[in-house]
Formats: C-alpha cells, structure tokens, sequence
C-alpha cells in the first residue's frame, strides 16, 4: 500500500487529489502511524515518510531548490490520527524549510479522509507574521490552486527579496551564547554590534542565550536555533554572526540546519582587516591570518564534495579537490610568512636607524575606537584616517613631534585592540607591533565616554603583557572628557595617574606635552629645575 502511494500522480494546481487522500488516510489507519508525502510542483511523489502516532520527522531536502526568493519547491500533506488542525511543530517546520504549504489531513475512524488543515509562508509584512492557516475544510470541498497561490507567493518574496538587495548587501542577526553574567554577555554583544557596522553590516536583531550547558553541535540550544531560523526569514536576513568562536564543524552544522552564512567574531575581525590594510605590511599580514584561520575549515566547506575520505578503496573526487586546495593554501601560507620575513628585516632596519639617531620613541596604544588616530592627527598635524568606528586605522604611522628647547620625539600610531583578539591576527601583527618594543613611553589612550572603559584598559594591559610590552613606561590618556563630568574625569585621571584631553581640541593638550616631557627627558628637566632654582 505505502509502495502504491509512491507510484501516485496528483494534480499539480491540486494540495492532494480526494483518490490520493483516501490511500494515504487508509494507510495511515491500517499501521497507526502518520503517513506524509513530499509532493513535487509537477504532482510527482517524490517521499512517502512513515511517523509514530503522534509526529513525523521530516528527511533531508537539502537537494531541492531554495532561495532567498523562491520557496523549496515541494509540499508536504501529511496526516494527523486525532481531529486537529496544523500544530506548532508542523508549522516550526513549515518555516524553516521554506516548504510550499504544509498540510495536515484528518484520518476518521472509517480510515477515510476528514477535514484538511494548510498553512503557508507570508511574504514580509507589518505585522511580521510567518504564515498563515487556512480554516479546516472537508478535503472534498477543498477548492485551492496550489500553483497560483505559489506563484504569487514568490512574486511577492522576490520583489521585497530584490528592495532589500538594494538597501543592504548583508543584513545579519547577531548571536552570543555564552555562560558569562548576563552584564559581561550584553557588554560583548553590543561590541559586536559596532564591529558589524564596522563591516558594513546591517544588524537586524541580536539573539543572546545563557544556557545550563553549551550544546556542542550548535553552541545554542536546537529550539533556539528553530527560532533564530524562523526570526532570520521574517527579517530578511543573509547572514548569522557569532559572538562566540565556531568550530569548523559547529559552522558546518549551524549552516545546514540554516541554510545561511554563518560566521564568528574571529571571520568578522578579520574581515574588517582585510578590507582595512592598505600598506604592504598590513595587506600580507592580514592574508596569512585569514588563510591560517581558514586552513582548518577547507575540509568543512562543501557539502558539494564527495564524502570519501582517505584510505583503500575510499578514495574519491572529494578528497582531490580538497587536497588541491590544502596545498595551495599551504603553499601560499610559506610564500606570506617568507615575504613578511624580508617585510621584517626592512622594519628592522628603521628600527635601528631610529635607535641610533638618539630621538625618543612615543608610541600611541588603546582599544580600538578610542581615539588615537585622531589625537597623533592633532599633535603631528597629520591626515591618518580616523573614524567613528571600530578599526578605522591598521597600518603604522610614524611621525616627528617638536618640544621646546630644540626636542623632539618620534610618534607612532598602532592598530587598536580589541577583546579576544584572534590568536592568528594577534601572531601577524607581533612583527608589527614589536617595533614598541624600542618605545621610551606608552600613551596609553582610553575612551573616557564609554561605560566599558576600565575593561578596555585591562584588556589592553593583558595584550602589552602577551607581546612582553608590559615593562615599558606608560601614560594614561583618557579622552573625550567633554563628554562626561569634569570633576569625575579628574577623579579618573588621579586614580590610574594619567591626563585628560579632548583629542579634536588641543588646547587641552597642555598637561599632556608636560607629562611627555617630564617622562621622556626626566634628568634634563631636573637639571633645568635646579639650574632654575
């Protein structure tokens, strides 16, 4: 009986034809289990799926069509033993696999057809709605042109679809699932809101999960995840962004069940960076952390590839491609680390020249955004980028800065820091960040208008401490005192004994040009005191 079922044609404009409904119906009393078909635009019975009394488990249709404009190409009618309409897993999964409709079809206790219940997908709209639910109608009285229904269906997804393309290329939903407290988890998330703008990136929504236990294959719970996949089609979504570092195969397991990009905060920082760097320096040091990053995940990528791996008689098309691919990603990875060997050396060489000229080093450090392309702006009257935003400046720039009495030092601008910092980026930029290393004094900058700010300076002081950077004297600069209270700035300032500054005002950089002074000439400003004196 089930084997005839497969072997049935129903109408294509038809949800199910009244002979197909009373063998399906019949097959499902005579074993008491829910009977379902996976019927094609073209009527043919593509699945015949056997459930238990009460569910079915929909198989795998990742092999039919799917778009962000188009619907999966199949149906489902499936039947339901007791008299009840669609629940709220048929609908959970009529949802997340963008089927055509959904239908729940009532078997009597004749073993006949009863009443049949549809839902389908809406289009965006005011109300966010997902679907809809037809009223329940005898499954003979059933008058519904499935192919009309569809086709206007998707008209209406692929114009909504097509606005949105033009406003946004990717529009993301942010996600943290984390077992921090819930402070740390919000402060995290709201630092990966302004790295994905950074990006360029329209965040929809932000979903954030403080679970018992992380769950392994998807970090969030799976009915977190229906949600998430249900939340991202009602807002139009291409793009989930973990606040979290993914495993190669938690992004592989998130993207099927999905059917989207899925990226980390490690993929989102390095993005930045790539499109960032401008200087040779910066741009090879930013490829071989990508690649680096990217190494591990080449065997995850595809589920295009054939699923053979190494061994007799397990050899396939999958593993040559894959092995192609590993070794030119390798291959490159060597020719990078040799070019920025021969970049190093170069470094090297300016470091020395620098040393030997005898002219103190002042190099600016901070947490990314705070100010410190702007402030080496203001004192060196230059034109390195500075923006609002997370990571605007990366490549090194290096400056002459005078002093009275005929002194001058050399000013240096570094990339920003950032919580987490990916331990491959963190390793490309040391050669980088190493020429600190012959630094007299650390202007430590600090965003005095940030609630995050003693957390930015602890995560900074940890990442000087990582590249042995922690010895050299430093000065805390907390900028943007306009912002705040200037009683409770000064308070800041005497508490990690620092300056404050408006770094797009210098007339308040008169303590500072002092504290520089004082901390990189100390004896001669001594002598001058008692020659003074």
């Amino acid at each position: 009986m089930l084997e005839r079922l497969f072997r049935r044609r129903v109408p294509p404009q038809d949800v199910i034809s009244p002979e197909a409904a009373r063998a399906l119906t019949g097959a499902s009393a005579d074993i008491g289990r829910q009977v379902g078909l996976i019927i094609d635009r073209s009527g043919n019975v593509r699945d015949v799926i056997i459930g238990t009394d009460r569910d079915i488990l929909i198989p795998n249709l990742s092999e039919y069509r799917l778009g962000a404009r188009r619907l999966r190409g199949v149906r489902l009618v499936h039947t339901h033993l007791k008299d009840q309409p669609l629940n709220q897993e048929d609908l959970t999964d009529l949802a997340m696999l963008r089927l055509d409709i959904m239908a729940a079809l009532h078997v009597r206790s004749d073993g006949l057809p009863g009443s049949i219940s549809i839902g389908h997908l809406l289009p965006q709209n005011p109300l966010e709605k997902m679907y809809a639910v037809l009223p329940p109608v005898p499954v003979h009285d059933l008058d519904l042109d499935i192919l009309d229904l569809i086709t206007g269906l998707e008209r209406e997804m692929e114009r909504t679809a097509a606005a949105i393309e033009v406003a946004k290329k990717d529009r993301a939903i942010l996600v943290s699932v984390s077992r921090k407290n819930r402070q740390e988890q919000e402060e995290s998330i709201a630092e990966l809101k302004e790295l994905a703008r950074s990006d360029g990136i329209h965040v929809l929504d932000a979903v954030v999960q403080r679970p018992q236990e992380l769950n392994r294959k998807y970090l969030l719970g799976e009915g977190k995840l229906k949600e998430l996949v249900i939340r991202s089609q009602q807002l139009g979504a291409d793009l989930i962004v973990f606040d979290q570092n993914l495993s190669p195969a938690q992004i592989r397991s998130i993207g099927d069940v999905t059917e989207m990009r899925v990226i980390d905060r490690t993929q989102l920082i390095l993005d930045i960076f790539a499109r960032r760097a401008h200087s040779r320096d910066g741009k090879v040091q930013v490829e071989l952390a990508q690649l680096k990053y990217r190494l591990p995940r080449l065997s995850e990528r595809s589920t295009a590839l054939s699923r053979l791996t190494g061994g007799i008689g397990g050899r396939g098309p999958g593993e040559t491609r894959l092995e192609i691919d590993l070794r030119r990603a390798r291959d490159r990875i060597r020719r990078l680390e040799k070019e920025i060997e021969s970049l190093g050396r170069s470094r090297q060489q300016r470091r020395e020249k620098r040393v030997k000229s005898g002219i103190p080093i002042v190099s600016i450090v901070g947490y990314t955004n705070a100010g410190k392309s702007t402030l080496f702006n203001a004192l060196t009257s230059s034109t390195v980028k500075a923006e609002d935003m997370l990571f605007a400046t990366l490549d090194t720039a290096t400056r002459r800065l005078r002093f009275p009495r005929e002194r001058e030092v050399v000013i240096t601008d570094t990339v920003g820091f950032i919580k987490d910092l990916p331990e491959d980026l963190l390793a490309a930029f040391r050669a980088t960040l190493d020429e600190m290393q012959d630094a007299d004094l650390l202007l430590h900058i600090v965003d005095l208008s940030t609630e995050r700010f003693e957390q930015q300076i602890r995560s900074v002081n940890t990442l000087l401490a990582e590249l042995k950077l922690d010895h050299i004297p430093q000065l805390v600069v907390l900028n943007k005192v306009d912002q705040v209270d200037p009683l409770w700035a000064r308070a800041i300032a005497r508490r990690f004994n620092g300056v404050t500054v408006t770094a797009l005002h210098p007339e308040t950089f008169g303590e500072l040009m002092k504290e520089i002074e004082e901390r990189v000439w100390p004896e001669e400003n001594q002598e001058a005191e008692k020659a003074g004196s």
